[in-house]
């Protein structure tokens, strides 16, 4: 066992140094769709797209008051976390928001300032701007064409984000190809390669809810009848090097999404997400669960677990 945890290892700096970038490199324009399968999709390595939505009509209507007009009135589900963390691991628990249904135009009051207990995130990741929010799709592509090409299919989700910049996404992975577009603010990624899962740790939780008292105050709830969460318990912001000292030789890269420009980020890379305060933002999810690439990492992941410490 202690070969193979070994010759992961060196499996994983090997990655780095033979393939990998050492930052998120930029397209300045959307590419062929060959092209862009051959240089990203295959290696499985992320890029920025500018120019690649600049022309969507979304970039210069999307304001808070053009929402609150055009589709305010609509009720949506919303994340309400008491610090920011929804899906995240806390303590001994793995803690998902209270998912409450209130009117978009609730959420921007508490956006441009209305005081309110907790934090709100819409981020129902299930085609939310498809089901909840269609008013708003003549604004934006209903796919990306190249995307699309490259991959011969459709977007299984098309997802609407918009938050404070209390609300963080803690670090996990999708088994999606996913492309993701800042309307406007800012969206701040740490990722990690699907290669660096040797250095990553992951733990097993009980599942709980956050649920608002007639106080003000969060419960954690527990969901008893459901069985125990794999998830990661570091914070890339401030690891515990001393817990995990692993993570050391981990090589993660930071990059910064701004208004126009598009993340490709590959199926199975680790992200974590922070955001401006009010940040808009759609993505596309391409679901590719099975996929050779996808497989190939799955065994990696396996072997990964069977040799982390215990």
């Amino acid at each position: 066992m202690e070969s193979v945890k070994k010759r992961l290892t060196e499996f994983s700096l090997e990655a780095h140094d033979l393939y990998l970038n050492q930052s998120v490199p930029y397209l300045e324009e959307s590419p062929d769709p060959l092209q862009f399968y051959r240089d990203w999709i295959g290696p499985n390595k992320p890029c920025i797209i500018r120019n690649a939505c600049s022309h969507w009509p979304a970039l210069s209507r999307w304001t808070l008051d053009y929402l609150r007009e055009k589709v305010g009135s609509k009720v949506i589900s919303v994340a309400v976390t008491p610090n920011g963390y929804a899906d995240a691991v806390s303590g001994d628990r793995f803690v998902m928001p209270e998912e409450r249904r209130m009117s978009l135009s609730a959420v921007l009051d508490i956006i441009q300032g209305k005081e309110a207990r907790g934090v709100f995130y819409v981020q129902k990741q299930c085609s939310n701007l498809l089901d909840e929010l269609p008013e708003l799709t003549d604004d934006v592509e209903s796919h990306v064409s190249w995307m699309s090409a490259a991959l011969g299919k459709l977007p299984d989700a098309v997802n609407f984000w918009l938050g404070e910049s209390r609300a963080v996404t803690s670090m996990h992975k999708d088994h999606y190809e996913n492309l993701f577009c800042v309307i406007s603010g800012e969206k701040n990624f740490i990722l990690l390669p699907p290669t660096d899962r040797p250095f990553i740790p992951y733990g097993e939780y009980q599942p709980a809810v956050y649920r608002q008292q007639e106080d003000g105050e969060f419960e954690v709830v527990d969901q008893s009848d459901s069985e125990k969460v794999p998830w990661i318990p570091l914070d890339p912001l401030d690891p515990d090097l001393d817990l995990y000292p692993q993570y050391r030789r981990a090589r993660p890269l930071r990059c910064s999404l701004k208004a126009g420009e598009m993340l490709y980020l590959p199926s199975l890379w680790f992200h974590h997400v922070q955001q401006s305060h009010g940040c808009i933002a759609v993505n596309f999810w391409y679901d590719m669960e099975y996929d050779i690439k996808y497989n190939y990492y799955q065994l990696l992941e396996a072997l990964s677990e069977v040799t982390a410490p215990t």
